[in-house]
């Protein structure tokens, strides 16, 4: 019975998921390097970074808010895990060193990312900030920190135990599909399951009848911003370790594609309505668009003409499919 709710489809990603088997079929057909278990295995690891993101995007838009931020606390958490790797922690004015075991690396990324997706929510609910402005001076800020941080040069050498979280298999998979895959489960039985899941669907739908019913609009809120930084550590991780290497540019333009996929996934803008089952799908489509325009070498600026199209079609579909139901 669980596994069937958690797996259960929504109508409402039928189309998505149509359009991503026609577009699988026809650069199947265009590029004959596209149909390999090679690019199958190239397009999932990419997929699965962006589909991190996307996870915490799609709680964030639910609640009716955006989070434009991601891409920078992308990369400060990268940096900040490269930098302890490398160097750790000296206090040299009390003769004090303090190194990191690979958990103690994952732990403090991961928390660096949780406390700035915290500090979004918290600029959004306790000061009233529009979810834009709050997360648009976080994207400012944590990209300058990363500068200060890195000093803009990359942070390299990271070692091989770290590097396999991004390079590495296990059973048959590569670990970022894997952590991709646990991070989905996890999240799409949250909301299905939990009472939570279900607030935030009603955050998202009507605000104001939420608070009138009782639910804590502020704490979810909060909760979802937090869970947004959370995740974009993970992607963090994963893209760190597989390049073996932290970059103080990481992560850039990575907002955009994940609001793609969660949109061009059915997830509304205007909150309330979507599904993590759908932003996987519009993840999936997103990597099998890139991936297959960089086969077929269309250049790099009409990839970024194409996917803009995309994406403003799949936000004319929603607001037709918005009219129809009403």
């Amino acid at each position: 019975m669980l596994s069937k709710s958690i797996f259960r489809i929504d109508r409402s990603i039928l189309r998505p998921l149509v359009a991503l088997l026609v577009m699988a079929l026809a650069m199947s057909f265009l590029s004959e390097n596209f149909a390999t278990s090679d690019n199958f295995f190239n397009v999932m690891r990419q997929v699965s970074v962006n589909l991190c993101i996307s996870v915490g995007m799609t709680l964030v838009i639910l609640t009716g808010g955006i989070d434009l931020s991601v891409g920078s606390i992308l990369a400060l958490s990268g940096a900040v895990a490269a930098g302890l790797i490398k160097t750790g922690i000296s206090c040299e004015g009390v003769n004090l060193y303090v190194s990191f075991t690979f958990f103690g690396v994952v732990v403090v990324a991961l928390l660096v990312g949780a406390f700035l997706g915290w500090f979004n929510g918290l600029m959004v609910t306790r000061f009233k900030v529009p979810p834009f402005i709050a997360t648009l001076g976080m994207l400012t800020i944590a990209r300058g920190m990363t500068m200060l941080y890195t000093n803009g040069h990359p942070i390299t050498g990271l070692g091989a135990q770290f590097e396999y979280l991004g390079t590495g298999w296990f059973c048959g998979v590569p670990m970022p599909v894997l952590v991709a895959a646990v991070v989905v489960v996890v999240f799409a039985l949250f909301m299905r399951k939990s009472p939570w899941g279900r607030y935030i669907y009603a955050i998202g739908g009507n605000e104001r009848a939420s608070r009138l019913s009782g639910i804590s609009v502020n704490r979810i809120k909060l909760f979802v911003y937090t869970m947004a930084g959370l995740l974009s550590a993970v992607a963090a991780l994963i893209v760190t370790a597989r390049l073996d290497s932290a970059q103080p540019n990481a992560g850039s333009g990575y907002e955009l594609d994940s609001i793609a996929a969660v949109v061009i996934g059915g997830t509304s803008l205007n909150g309330g309505k979507g599904s993590i089952w759908g932003t996987v799908i519009g993840a999936l489509i997103i990597g099998v668009l890139n991936n297959g325009l960089v086969l077929l070498n269309v250049s790099p600026f009409w990839q970024q003409v194409i996917k803009g199209l995309v994406i403003l079609l799949a936000v004319i579909m929603d607001r037709m499919s918005a009219k129809e139901q009403a």
